[in-house]
């Protein structure tokens, strides 16, 4: 029974585990998470990404997986496995790095194949192929954390210059007030936004802004959403999804704006149903082994993004 390793690569922490992918099952001994600092430089982000990778294949022992899905965040050219991290505040140190080329020198195992795919894509993936979801549903799958993601799926593959999904698929880098929506739609909003109206930075991400100030946070989670209604609500409306599926770390939070939104959303004419996926890492790991998949593999190859 083939197995492939899926690997979640998050702005603070790098997860991995083996997948058997007739049953898109997690083979949950082999499951292991790291912190990683995005500010390191190469050598040692490539060094703590295989380290995490390593102690998979050392628990498979001679099991050899047929390769390494990787959901990756954007910048990113995915066909080539190149970085492009550039201006979102991570990995600055990889920009222009072939980690195709690059990440086997650190691992034990050089001669496994990589692929990359987009975060928010493995995770809608992920999410579709274990949520019980109607495969033949409109999904829009949002992940909100360090980062922005966005994907569109029509019957369980992932929609990248269909008509009436935006160029790339993808929202994060589209323009949103003085910005792009990456800048509203991720932790480091609410960050600066507090120290903005305090005057001293909090360490951690929403969880201990939370923690720190609960009030203030509800108050910056009532502005969030009024920001993502507006943002979203013109791209909703043309791809006119079944179901929006929402992870990341943000949405750990979602007792601070999810009845928020669906009424927002309802009041501009959107209903839809909203789920809320609290282990976003299972869910990209397992998409992201998906791209071992030879049917689903084909089908995408040629359209994977380079941005």
């Amino acid at each position: 029974m083939p197995i492939a390793i899926g690997v979640d690569i998050g702005g603070s922490h790098i997860s991995c585990a083996a997948v058997e992918l007739s049953s898109s099952e997690i083979i949950h001994q082999t499951y292991r998470v790291e912190r990683v600092d995005s500010k390191e430089e190469k050598e040692v982000i490539l060094q703590q990404w295989a380290d995490c990778l390593n102690s998979v294949l050392q628990e498979l022992g001679d099991k050899l997986p047929i390769g390494i899905g990787f959901a990756m965040p954007g910048p990113f050219r995915y066909r080539e496995g190149i970085a492009m991290f550039e201006v979102n505040d991570k990995f600055e140190s990889l920009y222009g790095v072939s980690i195709k080329e690059e990440l086997p020198k650190y691992l034990d195992k050089k001669e496994i194949p990589l692929r990359f795919f987009n975060d928010a894509s493995s995770f809608g993936i992920g999410s579709l192929l274990t949520g019980g979801f109607n495969t033949q549903s409109k999904v829009v799958a949002l992940t909100l954390g360090t980062g922005f993601g966005a994907a569109f799926f029509e019957d369980e593959y992932p929609l990248i210059d269909a008509e009436k999904v935006p160029e790339n698929g993808c929202l994060w880098d589209k323009k949103f007030k003085d910005s792009i929506a990456d800048d509203y739609f991720s932790t480091r909003w609410f960050l600066q936004q507090y120290e903005r109206e305090f005057g001293h930075k909090i360490s951690g991400g929403v969880k201990s802004l939370i923690a720190h100030n609960s009030a203030r946070a509800q108050e910056l989670f009532d502005i969030f959403t009024l920001n993502f209604v507006a943002f979203t609500t013109p791209y909703l409306k043309v791809f006119n999804p079944d179901i929006l599926i929402i992870g990341g770390s943000i949405a750990k939070s979602s007792q601070l704006f999810l009845n928020k939104l669906q009424d927002k959303l309802k009041d501009r004419g959107l209903q839809m149903q909203i789920t809320i996926i609290d282990q976003t890492d299972q869910a990209n790991i397992i998409g992201a082994s998906h791209t071992f998949n030879p049917c689903f593999w084909n089908k995408i190859k040629d359209k994977l993004p380079n941005i």
